[in-house]
């Protein structure tokens, strides 16, 4: 619980390239599409299938930065950097988990330097059609989960805390009761300056499970999961934390506050398949 009672944004997240390491701006400008440059690019195999922290955790030892200019600067586990303009080059088929999209290579250094580093083959790329590379899409552009739910998450766990950044959610709040954020389905939040209507809960898997610097499996998230929360009525399996649309674009910065059911309109959840990014 916040001091005055309220409840505030306690933390946000993004990373300009899917899969990789996950970072917490103090700000993000929100936009129907989701946070600003988040999940702008993805990355593909030699066969043009989609590649996430589910198959290489290798991919969390990466940080990824992208400008107001549009330069990409990726940061390695040795202190090695690659950095350019993302200038993009011919179109490509890849498939985006099992959707076929259209997307076009990144030119310069960055597939070889992806690579080298997951030592298999990996293309950058960015859809064709300037979407970002968020799984759910527009009803899905943002993600929010509750401070007080991973902290029970670590109570079950048996461990001081966990580190948010393993469920790779756009807002974190502080403020409310475990899983309050479950019943938020249909509600109108304002976030800063922005407004969100959340349309389903995050199913999770097993990217969950890695370490979000080394990529290293050390922790059971589903199975811890699935000792609590196994069975309940949400729209995906082993639940944690929510997915919404934005229906208002705007600035969200640490401490802002968050009102609920602003207009007091309710719309109904949206059911779709579980994805982590």
């Amino acid at each position: 619980m916040t001091a005055d009672g309220s409840i505030r944004v306690a933390a946000l997240s993004t990373t300009p390239v899917k899969g990789l390491r996950i970072a917490m701006p103090r700000g993000v400008e929100l936009e129907r599409s989701g946070a600003h440059g988040d999940r702008r690019f993805y990355l593909i195999d030699d066969r043009g299938r989609m590649i996430n922290g589910k198959h290489s955790g290798a991919l969390s030892e990466i940080a990824a930065a992208l400008d107001d200019n549009e330069r990409l600067t990726l940061t390695f586990a040795d202190g090695a950097r690659v950095s350019a303009a993302t200038e993009l080059g011919e179109r490509v088929e890849t498939r985006f988990f099992s959707d076929p999209r259209t997307a076009r290579l990144v030119r310069g250094p960055f597939s070889a330097a992806l690579s080298e580093h997951a030592g298999e083959p990996l293309r950058l790329v960015c859809a064709a059609d300037g979407a970002s590379a968020i799984d759910r899409g527009a009803d899905g552009a943002v993600s929010l989960i509750s401070s007080a739910s991973l902290r029970r998450l670590a109570e079950v766990a048996g461990e001081p805390r966990v580190d948010a950044r393993r469920f790779r959610m756009t807002i974190e709040v502080e403020g409310v009761e475990p899983f309050a954020e479950d019943q938020w389905l249909g509600e109108a939040v304002r976030v800063g300056d922005a407004v969100i209507v959340p349309r389903g809960h995050v199913g999770r898997c097993i990217v969950t499970s890695r370490d979000p610097e080394s990529g290293r499996v050390d922790l059971p998230t589903l199975d811890l999961l699935r000792s609590f929360r196994d069975g309940l009525d949400t729209t995906e399996p082993l639940a944690f934390g929510v997915y919404g649309e934005v229906l208002q674009p705007g600035a969200i910065a640490l401490g802002d506050r968050v009102e609920l059911d602003i207009d007091g309109s309710r719309l109904q959840p949206r059911v779709s398949t579980d994805r982590d990014e």
